[in-house]
């Protein structure tokens, strides 16, 4: 740190300069990260809400009734929209993040296994899972074992049968998967679950603000949330498809009860009773009332346009893709996330020229390709887009050899 202070001007002008030197996450050219609305009337109203809540702290919802009382509003209308049927709203809880949530979610499972003299349980996850489940175990002392995917990029239900053993305690779906944007067979893999006596988490971190809405318009979509007996768990993100900024991610559970399993209780020192659900103390309140905020204000109407837009952005993007020849979307994803694939073109290396032109493109290992996950800010760009990708298929050269990188 320096030893002479800087006026707040100079503070400013420097973090400027600095910001200049990443993406503009409101210019349409990544595709991942970050998830803008595009609608100035959402923005304001995060502005809004932040100016407000800036300095508040999420830690005690006795000290902060009316803002805890908006989070548990928060947990009951995502509820609402997987179809939980509970008598209360206390089988759930808001973490920074999807994986926080999953972290939670493997948490309880972690509980629930031991209270039934498994010392050290196992995780059956898709390949195509989010590393958070691969994380949990790492830090909760649990197995991971991964689920080879079939020909569709989906979980193989008969390997996963076959993978089965009396330590496994849960079962994971992705509705949808990270990598391919491809729906898991959530109904076959929780009816396994079941089976076995483990639980069902599916992961909706991406698709759970944006699946109920499609199916809202009509769009066909496989049984997935908590009507599909068995599923047990559901994760999902308010800071992608839900338009609010990062640090608001969801965990629920179909039993109340559950959630006991997650909260850390302590009283053995000088300041009284500690509890929190997550693994957080100190959290941010901003994220949590932008997402109260935000579900207000849109409701399921102004989800049902906003997705109903983005789908015609995606159709738009995917007829551009097929004319390119030599380009495939990898299996078939049901959303706006799209994977890339060629077996005729080097597609890092037309990243590559992607990448000089401004765009943000994010690589794929398997298959070795692309990857897209649009957002509603990409309905203008879509033409610049496709031009520009036109072009780069017909003057790459060489790949350059940039690794694959989610995080």
């Amino acid at each position: 740190m320096q030893s002479q202070s800087l006026r707040v001007d100079e503070v400013l002008r420097d973090l400027d300069e600095l910001r200049r030197r990443d993406p503009d996450v409101h210019g349409g050219r990544l595709f991942g990260l970050v998830y803008p609305s595009g609608r100035d009337d959402i923005e304001e109203l995060i502005h809004a809400v932040y100016e407000r809540y800036l300095f508040s702290n999420a830690l005690n919802p006795l000290r902060f009734a009316a803002q805890a009382g908006m989070e548990r509003e928060v947990i009951a209308m995502a509820g609402d929209l997987v179809h939980r049927r509970a008598t209360e709203n206390h089988g759930g809880a808001m973490t920074s993040g999807g994986t926080e949530s999953i972290l939670m979610s493997m948490l309880v499972n972690r509980e629930r296994a031991r209270a039934k003299g498994i010392d050290r349980p196992q995780i059956l996850a898709p390949w195509s899972a989010h590393p958070a489940y691969a994380k949990a175990a790492h830090y909760f002392d649990m197995d991971f074992v991964p689920i080879p995917l079939d020909g569709a990029y989906r979980a193989d239900v008969a390997k996963a049968q076959e993978l089965m053993t009396d330590r496994t305690c849960v079962v994971v779906a992705s509705a949808y998967s990270y990598p391919h944007g491809i729906m898991d067979p959530v109904e076959e893999l929780a009816a396994l679950a079941q089976e076995h006596g483990a639980a069902c988490h599916v992961d909706a971190c991406i698709g759970g603000f944006v699946l109920p809405f499609m199916e809202m318009l009509g769009r066909d979509v496989p049984p997935w949330d908590f009507r599909v007996e068995g599923v047990t768990e559901i994760s999902m993100d308010v800071h992608k498809y839900g338009y609010v900024p990062k640090g608001a991610s969801l965990i629920l559970h179909r039993d109340d009860d559950w959630l006991w399993y997650q909260t850390f209780f302590y009283d053995q020192w000088g300041s009284g009773l500690y509890a929190t659900p997550a693994i957080a103390g100190a959290r941010a309140a901003a994220p949590i009332i932008a997402a109260w905020a935000v579900m207000k204000h849109l409701g399921v109407e102004g989800y049902m346009e906003i997705v109903s837009e983005l789908l015609v952005t995606v159709a738009h993007v995917r007829e551009g893709i097929a004319a390119i020849s030599g380009i495939d979307v990898v299996g078939e994803p049901i959303g706006p996330l799209l994977a890339l694939r060629s077996d005729t073109i080097d597609l890092y290396a037309v990243a590559d020229v992607m990448d000089e032109k401004g765009w943000h493109l994010n690589r794929n290992t398997e298959p070795y390709g692309l990857h897209l996950m649009l957002s509603p800010a990409h309905r203008h760009v879509v033409d610049e887009l496709l031009d520009d990708l036109t072009f780069a298929v017909s003057h790459h050269g060489n790949s350059q050899g940039k690794p694959a990188r989610y995080a």
